[in-house]
């Protein structure tokens, strides 16, 4: 009898363990988030790390020193946004095209856009850049231009992800019959 209520009990938490599972249109419906209000009580997730470079500026300065030796100095700034896989983020808004905006910072235009690459209720929400830019794929984050990275992270391949859960309540009633006595 206590391995039957172990194994219940064990199936039960198992149960209840919510999974992070791919966002996609059939998850929406089914949970109705036809509504930006509801939209923003989601949790999302990214399934891969997505590594942004800035596109550096480079300033050089041609002078003397005081001894008459002439200096060239050249200095290079640069920024690098690195989103690891699974890193927590809130819906911002819908796209022009329905894109999902998702933010991970606040601060202003500081989102990422996923879209659905295909028309399925199955299809996930990837991770949209502009991937046809020469020199690489580009990104607009926080109103800068930035490069992002393919060969340190997989955004190509990242999409947003929701954890979902099943609970199942069972009412269970029992009683014991004594009899009838005439």
């Amino acid at each position: 009898m206590k391995k039957i209520f172990s194994l219940f009990v064990l199936g039960l938490i198992l149960c209840s363990c919510a999974v992070k599972v791919p966002y996609t249109r059939q998850v929406n419906e089914e949970f109705g988030l036809k509504s930006e209000e509801k939209m923003r009580k989601v949790q999302f997730f990214i399934s891969e790390t997505i590594i942004l470079n800035q596109k550096s500026e480079a300033n050089s300065e041609t002078t003397t020193d005081e001894s008459g030796t002439l200096v060239s100095s050249s200095t290079r700034e640069s920024e690098s946004i690195i989103i690891t896989g699974h890193t927590k983020c809130i819906f911002e808004g819908y796209g022009p095209n329905k894109e999902i905006r998702v933010r991970f910072e606040t601060g202003d235009k500081k989102y990422l856009e996923f879209s659905s690459k295909g028309n399925q209720l199955r299809d996930r929400f990837y991770f949209d850049a502009n991937w046809k830019a020469s020199g690489g794929p580009t990104v607009e984050y926080g109103g800068e231009t930035y490069k992002v990275d393919v060969m340190r992270g997989a955004a190509r391949s990242s999409f947003i992800k929701v954890t979902k859960k099943r609970l199942q309540k069972t009412r269970k009633k029992e009683r014991v019959i004594k009899g009838m006595k005439v």
